[in-house]
């Protein structure tokens, strides 16, 4: 929850700096975004690249049928949770009163002191494209050399993420507000991100409620105590901001709801990086926000958004064991899919970030769900 408190004081200040501070001071902050702005864009890839390689290629062996039913059932999870955000989504935020950004009311937009291209080594679907065919080559021929590759790339950039990225995030963001701050955009913002995140945390407790309903109808017991059951496992999310850290608890619970000891233990640890249905609901409504708020950015058909969503349970393999790894793993997509630019996405990252915890909370109590779909053993 620190860091939850870190990015409002960067909302705050940056609200202020942007409102009261001089225009220098401004520029100094618009300046750090710009450079934070090129590394974090580098660092995509290579992220989307190792922890996809690692993720594939340290799938269970000999797991067969549990392992194929597992993953689907929690891609089609994430899948139908991001198709049902994005309906609500679509219906509810062109209902906010603000209609889109108008440059005509703004002010003259400020521009950083110094600017740096530092482009990407390659680009997200190529870096996709690779994880998929190293993940699945490594798996195939067990290299162990390029496994080792693999999980030490991935240790790199889950240390860069940890120790520098969202470290430095709550000023990245203080730079993002100060620019609409001067620009006079900055309360429009702040009332359309209140009515988001109020609407991601409802479609969340919906999703689970769906998701334990037909968990309850397939075991033949309640929902209603399905879903207690799990509670210390949504809890203890609240306050790790990862579904990994959560593990032992959610594996406690689901014992709780008396899923055999084999599923639990073989499930609940693979849904914890392969099952992010309740992120996927966050990003595609934050998506829809940010693009109501920028005139250049028009919302999508549900044509349009659906690759999107589908390429989005993909990448969620991608997402770090790290508050915020979830959206840091979208950016690409954002971007090449959806045609953010970098205030869209360093506004997709204030919103996400805003309601981290419960996005991860929705997770793990969606894995115990998954886990009594996958057990057998009481079903006829």
């Amino acid at each position: 929850m620190g860091l939850i408190v870190k990015l409002v004081l960067g909302i705050v200040f940056g609200i202020l700096i942007g409102l009261y501070m001089p225009e220098w001071f401004t520029q100094l902050l618009l300046t750090f975004k710009s450079l934070f702005g090129e590394l974090l864009f580098f660092t995509i890839p290579l992220l989307i690249l190792f922890f996809i390689t690692s993720g594939i290629a340290g799938l269970p062996q000999n797991s067969g049928k549990l392992l194929g039913r597992t993953l689907v059932i929690a891609y089609l999870s994430t899948i139908v949770a991001g198709i049902a955000a994005y309906f609500i989504a679509s219906l509810v935020v062109p209902m906010l009163t603000a209609a889109g950004t108008d440059a005509s009311t703004a002010t003259q937009v400020l521009e950083p002191f110094i600017t740096m291209d530092i482009p990407p080594v390659f680009g997200i679907m190529t870096a996709l494209v690779l994880a998929f065919i190293f993940g699945l080559g490594i798996a195939a021929t067990q290299a162990t050399a390029l496994k080792q590759l693999s999980d030490q790339g991935r240790d790199i950039i889950e240390r860069l993420l940890a120790k520098v990225i969202i470290p430095l995030l709550p000023f990245y963001i203080a730079g993002v507000f100060a620019g609409m701050a001067h620009a006079g955009t900055v309360f429009q913002t702040l009332q359309t991100f209140g009515v988001v995140l109020l609407m991601a945390v409802a479609l969340h407790w919906v999703y689970l409620s769906a998701m334990y309903v037909l968990a309850g109808l397939r075991q033949g017991r309640s929902p209603l105590m399905l879903i207690k059951n799990m509670l210390p496992a949504y809890f203890t999310a609240l306050g790790t901001m990862s579904s990994a850290a959560t593990i032992p608890v959610t594996l406690r619970c689901a014992r709780e709801n008396k899923v055999n000891d084999d599923v639990a233990d073989f499930v609940i640890p693979l849904c914890a990086t392969t099952h992010l249905a309740g992120s996927t609901i966050t990003i595609v409504s934050c998506a829809l926000a940010v693009m109501f708020l920028h005139d250049s950015l028009a919302i999508p058909s549900f044509f349009t958004i659906l690759p999107f969503i589908m390429m989005l349970g993909v990448v969620m393999l991608a997402a770090p064991g790290v508050p915020g790894g979830a959206v840091m793993s979208a950016v690409g997509l954002l971007g090449s899919m959806l045609g953010f630019g970098e205030t869209a996405v360093a506004l997709m990252i204030a919103l996400y970030m805003a309601q981290d915890s419960f996005g991860t909370a929705c997770n793990v109590t969606g894995d115990g769900a998954i886990a009594l779909l996958v057990d057998d053993r009481n079903n006829n």
